[in-house]
C-alpha cells in the first residue's frame, strides 16, 4: 500500500513494507518515478515438516511509483519505523525571474 500526499513545501510518499528491514531496501528516484525495491528474507530455516501452516514468505519486491509533482531528490529524506517506510521530498524552489541585458553590436 502507497499514500502519497502534498504539503506546503514537501511531498511525502508512505509505503507499507512490514517485516522488511531498512538494509535490505534500496530506493532510487529517476526524474519524477520512485523505484523501491525490497528483499525478505527468512530468518531461520526450519527443517522440520510437521507444518499445519506456513504463510510467512521470503522474496523480493520491486514497487515504481510515478510522483505527481517535481521534487529535490538531493533532499529527500527517508525513515522507518511499525513496518512503515516515510520519504520526504522537498519541493523545489521556485526559481526566480532572470533579467539578461541586451547590449547592441556596432
Amino acid at each position: 500500500a502507497v499514500d502519497i500526499y502534498e504539503k506546503k513545501d514537501k511531498l511525502v510518499v508512505k509505503v507499507a513494507i512490514p517485516g522488511i528491514k531498512p538494509d535490505d531496501l534500496e530506493i532510487t528516484i529517476e526524474g519524477e518515478v520512485l523505484n523501491i525495491k525490497g528483499e525478505h528474507k527468512e530468518e531461520e530455516e526450519i527443517k522440520e515438516e510437521n507444518y499445519y501452516r506456513r504463510e510467512f514468505k521470503s522474496g523480493s519486491f520491486y514497487r515504481r511509483v510515478q510522483l505527481p509533482i517535481e521534487v529535490d531528490s538531493d533532499k529527500a529524506e527517508a525513515n522507518y519505523k511499525d513496518g512503515i517506510l516515510t520519504l520526504t521530498f522537498p519541493k523545489p524552489q521556485k526559481k526566480k525571474a532572470l533579467s539578461i541585458p541586451v547590449s547592441i553590436k556596432k
